[in-house]
């Protein structure tokens, strides 16, 4: 079979995959509605500093209500900005390799950048006036009062905020900064070719090859990537040594003590509840990662996996395509299951073309839902392949668009959740579609197959982002003491990866530059513990959720609703959770060693059947 009819075959297989439509954000970049907004976003900021700059702290001792007046202003602003910059981002995810549409993003990013240093001064004078008057003008007023968690939130970054003129030059300088080094890694990953079995691929199909039943086909497509990113690591290194760099000049600037203090005050996550559950991963990783790929190697027949063995497929698993509307329909009947609120939200994005699935050359890698503005609604963007995990993958994106919709509601300026909580939603709708195929299940060998996914899938999100967490706070802090060479940064992530894998996956010098296509050290350094985060939290929340008799749902929906207007203490109390709770987190990770229990079990009964 040639080339082109596999490819066609399997075309056929994932039936007709949807592209998404940005015409409810933009009809086109050439739109007059586009070119309108671009230039009253720029007009409307430089009025409203006209009308407010130094003029907050007078408003708010005489006229309270025109000072909720300027809030609800200026949010409006802020949506109509983020509006024109989620149709230039996600125009330019959508093929990165395309002159034109970078061009379109680049200019979005000048022209918006240009127009906030205008909308700077605000939050900054706002964090000047005095917390009592404050206080009181947020009792009587009523729109004051609205704003009110917005206003407390805001307040936290006081520490850290400098002379409006300083905050100017680092908004300004932003654009040719820290955001043209993120372009850059994003249109070189974009661009890298991997020639596997004779054909030249993208990143995205390459990766998807590790899950090859295939092992000659696995190493071949691990030793390629290994050698492609080889080829380009000096560029990466020096991207990784800049924005490191760019960080640590920010965080002396801003009197942040610790490599990661800007990413906890951003999650709104006290600095001692993400050790705990870094040490609390840490400590198990004998226990959950050292333990199953143990067993997995047994199971491969192999004395020690080599790293393309990973994600294998177990060889009692057959292998099947999910098409796109089996797909759908699995995770749609699993939403429905909880709830038929949830099942219907998720429905439009399938609906109404708010899903962009098909791989492409250009293409951005990987998965995301972007919430776009509260006036318009989220986008799903997904490389699908029709593999199990691209089915869980689905599941997650939507829960993230679930919860999108649901708190848009708190407006711009409050809908926007912490990276803590941001992950609630989507690892929840990952555990309920998991647990629906589960149920669906037709043999032992296939609930096992299933089951050695999910903890899999559970590893991934809980022992490896914290091992990537543990690998950035090394990188950002020995990068106070110099540039750190490719090797060195190699070296790091070696050790850190055998840490968390274990000895029964081995790693050679093949892997040594595999660090540099994780596109969250370069976009959003210390992001990923938020994936353990929302892990670990999913598994106590899931637990509560099947011991409650009724009303889960209503306390479920009502979390979400609340966007970023809460802090997690609050939105977990009414499940009886605490974060802080030193047990909270191993509470969490036995529900995955539960799992590894459960697959052992039906390992020795269908050994023993046989």
């Amino acid at each position: 079979m040639s080339d082109n009819q596999a490819a066609a075959d399997k075309r056929i297989a994932l039936g007709d995959l949807p592209h998404w439509n940005l015409d409810d954000l933009y009809p086109g970049a050439d739109s007059q509605a586009y070119r309108d907004d671009l230039e009253r976003c720029k007009d409307e900021a430089q009025a409203f500093e006209t009308q407010f700059k130094g003029k907050l702290a007078g408003l708010l001792a005489s006229d309270p209500a025109g000072l909720g007046g300027a809030i609800a202003q200026y949010e409006a602003i802020q949506e109509r900005m983020g509006r024109i910059m989620s149709f230039a981002g996600l125009s330019y995810f959508g093929d990165t390799s395309d002159v034109a549409r970078a061009k379109v993003f680049g200019d979005a990013q000048e022209r918006i950048t240009a127009a906030g240093s205008h909308m700077l001064f605000f939050e900054l004078e706002l964090n000047r006036l005095e917390d009592s008057a404050l206080d009181a003008a947020m009792q009587g007023e009523a729109t004051l009062r609205h704003y009110r968690p917005w206003l407390q939130d805001i307040r936290k970054d006081k520490p850290h905020q400098l002379e409006d003129r300083i905050e100017e030059l680092f908004h300004d300088k932003s654009v040719v900064g820290h955001a043209a080094w993120n372009r850059l890694f994003d249109e070189t990953m974009a661009g890298l070719r991997f020639t596997v079995g004779g054909e030249e691929i993208s990143i995205e199909p390459a990766l998807n090859l590790l899950q090859e039943g295939d092992r000659a086909v696995r190493e071949e497509a691990a030793r390629e990537i290994g050698r492609v990113l080889k080829a380009n690591e000096r560029l990466f290194s020096l991207i990784t040594n800049t924005l490191a760099k760019d960080k640590q000049i920010s965080d002396r600037w801003r009197h942040f003590e610790d490599v990661a203090a800007s990413r906890h005050l951003a999650n709104r996550v006290e600095p001692e509840v993400v050790d705990a559950l870094a040490q609390a991963v840490e400590a198990a990783f004998p226990r959950l990662s050292h333990r199953y790929y143990a067993m997995k190697a047994r199971w491969l027949g192999l004395d020690r996996m080599q790293y393309w063995d990973r994600n294998a497929p177990l060889p009692r698993s057959a292998a099947h395509v999910y098409g796109w509307e089996e797909a759908k329909g699995l995770v749609l009947d699993a939403y429905g299951g909880f709830s038929p609120r949830m099942a219907e939200i998720a429905s439009d994005f399938f609906d109404k073309r708010w899903i962009d699935a098909p791989v492409r050359p250009g293409k951005q890698p990987g998965a995301f839902s972007h919430p776009t503005v509260p006036a318009v609604h989220p986008y799903v963007l997904l490389n699908y392949l029709g593999k199990p995990r691209d089915v869980m993958t689905l599941a997650h994106e939507l829960g993230h668009g679930v919860h999108q919709v649901l708190a848009a509601g708190q407006g711009p300026l409050m809908s926007q959740t912490p990276l803590t909580l941001a992950e609630t939603a989507s690892v929840f709708g990952e555990m309920l579609t998991f647990r629906h195929m589960l149920r669906r299940a037709g043999s032992p060998a296939e609930r096992m197959a299933m089951l050695a996914q999910k903890v899999e899938d559970m590893i991934n999100t809980v022992v490896r982002q914290i091992a990537f967490y543990l690998f950035e706070r090394r990188i950002h802090t020995e990068r106070y003491q110099g540039e750190l060479t490719a090797v060195r940064i190699g070296d790091i992530w070696m050790e850190a990866q055998s840490a968390s894998l274990g000895p029964a996956i081995e790693l050679d010098d093949s892997y040594r530059s595999w660090w540099s296509y994780i596109p969250h050290f370069i976009h959003s350094p210390f992001y990923v513990y938020a994936y353990a985060f929302g892990d670990c939290m999913v598994n106590s929340l899931y637990a509560v959720y099947q011991d409650s008799e009724s009303g889960f749902q209503e306390r479920y929906f009502e979390m979400l609703k609340a966007g970023g207007a809460k802090h997690h203490s609050e939105l977990l109390a009414p499940f009886g959770l605490d974060a802080t709770d030193p047990s909270f987190w191993n509470k969490g990770l036995s529900m995955i060693e539960g799992l590894i229990d459960e697959l052992e079990a039906l390992d020795a009964a269908i050994e023993e059947d046989h």
